[in-house]
């Protein structure tokens, strides 16, 4: 098997069959062999049924259902561990991914790249998404020090041997490129055609922006310090406790000198700052002995 399409799909129904001839259609004269693995993720609007009526006129058209929503990270998992062939390629289910594209990723990943980003460098998505995706994408990039302009596009391709390193659990799915680049894979990004939504409505609101950024924070400390956590909570511990024993000389002298000693807000601010920086070294060796 030369090429898997694998397609996460929540109540697409409306959506699935003209995909499945539009990748037809982008495939029909490449002489490689292909096969589409859509993820069912718990729709109840038939998604499945269609599946099955796909693959009984055409085998190359495979499903997995799931019985309940798991989210796309899951999908994509599942996916992932259904495909066989030796580049794999995602995209959404919606038809805002072009298929006509599948041909020029695979061409850039026989060039030499692991793994190609889609970009949608012009968007068709309403103001509420594209603005915090400029955000995040922004951020992600800083952190990562991978030089994308969209992380969150669900088109991308892979070569077979990059799909076990990719941790997918939770909202992951959007850190795919920096699991790879951190990993030492080589990552590439390509100019892609987002089309308008033609049926249903988009699964995202605007609290994924949080999801995001937690899924970042957790991606960078696994990254920096999986292999070393006291290094990261004995660093904030030790900070703690120096900045709690710094009004301690003062309130000393003041005690030897006046012989009295009274509870304020900086003597609290005090020992509330070396108790909890003794908790953080305590957390850290404890990360330590877990790990």
């Amino acid at each position: 098997m030369n090429l898997s399409v694998v397609v996460p799909a929540w109540n697409e129904a409306d959506s699935l069959s003209d995909l499945f001839a539009e990748i037809r259609a982008a495939l029909s004269d490449w002489d490689g062999e292909w096969e589409v693995i859509v993820v069912d993720d718990g729709s109840t609007d038939g998604t499945f049924e269609v599946v099955r009526s796909e693959n009984a006129k055409d085998s190359r058209i495979r499903g997995v259902k799931f019985r309940r929503n798991a989210g796309k990270a899951a999908g994509l998992a599942a996916g992932f561990a259904a495909a066989r062939g030796a580049y794999v390629i995602t995209m959404d289910a919606d038809l805002q991914d072009d298929p006509q594209e599948l041909r020029p990723l695979m061409a850039l990943l026989a060039q030499g790249w692991d793994m190609v980003s889609g970009w949608k460098q012009i968007r068709n998505d309403p103001v509420d998404k594209t603005l915090p995706s400029r955000f995040y994408n922004a951020l992600v990039q800083r952190v990562s020090g991978l030089d994308l302009h969209d992380f969150n596009c669900g088109l991308k391709a892979y070569k077979r041997e990059v799909l076990p390193n990719l941790r997918l659990y939770g909202q992951m799915h959007r850190l795919l490129p920096v699991m790879a680049h951190w990993d030492g894979f080589k990552v590439t990004e390509k100019v892609v055609n987002h089309r308008a939504r033609r049926f249903g409505v988009s699964k995202y609101g605007w609290a994924r922006g949080f999801h995001g950024l937690f899924d970042l924070l957790t991606l960078w400390f696994l990254n920096r310090y999986m292999r070393r956590p006291l290094h990261l909570f004995g660093s904030i511990g030790l900070a703690a406790i120096f900045l709690g024993s710094l009004p301690i000389p003062w309130f000393a002298l003041q005690w030897i000198l006046t012989g009295d000693m009274h509870v304020r807000p900086l003597l609290l601010f005090s020992v509330g700052g070396i108790i909890l920086g003794v908790q953080f070294l305590s957390l850290g060796l404890i990360a330590e002995l877990i790990h």
